[in-house]
């Protein structure tokens, strides 16, 4: 499959942006960046280096919602008819709808009660997301996609994997690589948006608020990436990852590990709300991680409720059991 990575710049989210464009008869960009001029700029430059316009674009397939990754979608469709698919999950919300739109503010609003976020910390964050509000770009008429679609792109075909955790609908696009095994076999390779990233941790919890029970929901996508055994993994932000599976079992030790430090805070300064935690574990949040940050602690501790190792009473959390295994929550 002809592959082209085109790298946008980002300084707001984690690190540099790829979309990557399959040039053929269906010729595809998976993902589109943020909506901003000079990352548009970035976008333009590598299809030009490519021989190629946005008037070529057939399709623009999004991993998933998010402005970093979709921004640009509802633009280059505009300007070149692309068909934009993205996961039934978010395709609502990529196409703008009044309803899914209000639905995620309001949630936002009840988990921030619920986690005992400070009226001027969420004041704070609300500045900082409408100075952000560009970002989301234009909405795009969307076709919805599910997980085991099969989808023409370039020249080949795509399979639709969905690994929900960082988003409801995040999902990868797997592809076969012929004669790359040690034997000349075909091997797989994927599109992983941020289901894994080579440097960062894909926040859970707060990235996006409609997924339940979200770390043992991400937990299940690192495992089931871990499974296809990909031999090698395009993400949405920085470099190529060389040995996915790995990654992502570095990823799932990462969490455990957090787990532990939950608990170690709920043990020493418990009963506390998912705020008081994250500030414990983290410090002084600002910007996007007021809303990350407790997001993280929640899901940690919605993980240790779910394996009765805590109980929650009213929004505060208290350990049920003084010494657990942690390990013993997390695969090996």
């Amino acid at each position: 499959m002809d592959l082209h990575r085109i790298r946008l710049g980002n300084t707001v989210f984690e690190g540099r942006n790829n979309a990557y464009l399959l040039p053929g008869e269906e010729t595809t960009l998976v993902d589109a960046g943020a909506s901003l001029g000079e990352i548009r700029a970035d976008l333009d430059a590598g299809l030009d280096e490519a021989g190629l316009d946005v008037t070529d674009i057939d399709q623009i397939l999004l991993t998933h919602w998010h402005a970093d990754h979709a921004g640009l979608a509802g633009e280059l469709q505009a300007e070149s008819g692309a068909v934009v698919r993205a996961h039934e999950a978010d395709a609502p919300l990529v196409a703008g709808e009044e309803s899914a739109v209000s639905a995620e503010r309001d949630l936002r609003q009840r988990r921030f009660e619920e986690w005992g976020v400070p009226d001027g910390k969420r004041a704070e964050l609300a500045g900082y997301l409408d100075t952000h509000e560009d970002l989301e770009g234009e909405p795009a008429d969307v076709v919805s996609m599910t997980d085991g679609d099969r989808l023409p792109a370039g020249d080949g075909e795509l399979e639709v994997v969905h690994l929900p955790g960082h988003a409801a609908g995040l999902v990868a696009f797997a592809f076969e690589a012929d004669g790359e095994g040690e034997s000349g076999e075909a091997t797989e390779r994927a599109f992983v948006g941020d289901a894994i990233l080579p440097k960062y941790t894909p926040n859970v919890g707060g990235a996006d608020l409609r997924v339940e029970r979200p770390l043992q929901t991400y937990v299940d996508s690192l495992l089931a990436l871990v499974d296809r055994d990909l031999s090698r993994a395009f993400p949405g932000h920085r470099d190529p990852i060389e040995d996915p599976s790995d990654r992502a079992l570095t990823i799932l030790d990462h969490h455990r590990d957090r787990t532990r430090r939950v608990v170690d805070v709920l043990d020493e300064h418990g009963p506390l709300d998912a705020w008081t935690v994250s500030a414990r574990l983290f410090g002084e949040l600002e910007n996007i991680h007021i809303l990350h940050g407790p997001g993280e602690a929640w899901a940690h501790l919605d993980h240790l409720v779910h394996a009765d190792v805590a109980a929650r009473d009213g929004d505060e959390y208290r350990l049920v059991e003084s010494d657990p295994d942690v390990s013993a929550l997390f695969p090996e």
